[in-house]
């Protein structure tokens, strides 16, 4: 485990443009105060709700007045606003040092994204994977420059583990049927998945995935007090914050992607690695240790970007 501290431990990021999405609210939000803080050029906040996104950048700037902050309009269920997101920034920017795909949807009831993709599947993978394309030549002339060290970090999960035993399920509708958390968990590995297939193809960026770790809310508290089950999770409401990889607030669940997308040197990553909180590399199911699926994933998503005209 790497002891990491974002005050002291992160390097100047003078002249670094950054693009965070999801960055309106908890684990997106907390990561950008964490970077805002070591005078990046600019950073680019990717949400959905406008009054959410203004709001959470009044609060950072209140804690970083310096720092230079412009929300970008992002549903990631819908590629029309993906690409309408990519072309705005495209028309302030000419380089990207940091991608961070933060945003994501769990456990939610079946449906459908714009594009017809189950919302978890829609939202997690194909969202960001259609971003990620709009931006990689941009990303791929920034890392030509030089001194440059540019990375995308895409946030995974342990709920990984919970994908189909197949791994990737690509008949959207025959997703319905399963729980919905093997659809998160399927949304999840294809993070994994598309992360080491970005390593192999464009080496010059510094491609890693990573669980964040478990953030403890009061989502406990909501549990019956006398129940034998509410005991048990009191007490694990108590314990966690000392566990290994478990934080009582975002504070906590922002630090190893931060670490990844700054904190950590460049050699310190191994490109298309998977990490744990914090620094570890390591600890993916075997799902997603097969590169055939990877690159059979990557395939398939490009070819229903090209079908559905993207």
């Amino acid at each position: 485990m790497v002891k990491f501290n974002p005050q002291t431990d992160i390097p100047e990021l003078e002249g670094k443009v950054i693009f965070v999405t999801g960055g309106n609210t908890g684990l997106g939000k907390q990561t950008i105060l964490y970077l805002a803080q070591h005078n990046p050029r600019k950073i680019y906040l990717a949400a959905r709700t406008a009054s959410k996104a203004t709001s959470a950048i009044k609060d950072i700037k209140a804690a970083v007045p310096s720092v230079h902050i412009t929300h970008i309009p992002l549903d990631l269920t819908s590629f029309s606003s993906i690409k309408q997101a990519a072309s705005l920034f495209l028309s302030q920017e000419t380089r990207l040092d940091i991608l961070i795909n933060n945003a994501g949807v769990m456990a939610t009831p079946y449906s459908l994204t714009t594009d017809n993709y189950e919302i978890q599947f829609g939202t997690n993978h194909m969202g960001h994977a259609l971003l990620t394309k709009y931006l990689l030549p941009t990303l791929e002339a920034t890392a030509k420059l030089p001194g440059s060290d540019v990375r995308i970090i895409n946030v995974s999960s342990l709920g990984h583990y919970a994908a189909p035993t197949a791994g990737i399920i690509f008949d959207q509708r025959t997703l319905e049927k399963k729980h919905t958390f093997t659809r998160y968990g399927q949304s999840k590995l294809a993070n994994i998945l598309f992360t080491r297939e970005l390593a192999r193809r464009y080496p010059s960026i510094t491609s890693v995935s990573l669980h964040p770790g478990v953030i403890v809310t009061d989502l406990y508290a909501s549990i019956a007090a006398y129940s034998v089950l509410g005991w048990l999770l009191a007490i694990y409401r108590f314990l966690a914050p000392i566990l290994p990889g478990h934080y009582r607030d975002a504070r906590g669940g922002a630090l190893c992607q931060t670490w990844a997308a700054a904190g950590a040197r460049k050699e310190e990553l191994v490109n298309g690695g998977f990490y744990k909180p914090i620094g570890k590399l390591g600890g993916e199911s075997r799902k997603a240790g097969g590169d055939g699926l990877a690159k059979k994933l990557f395939e398939w998503t490009e070819s229903e970007f090209e079908k559905k005209g993207f």
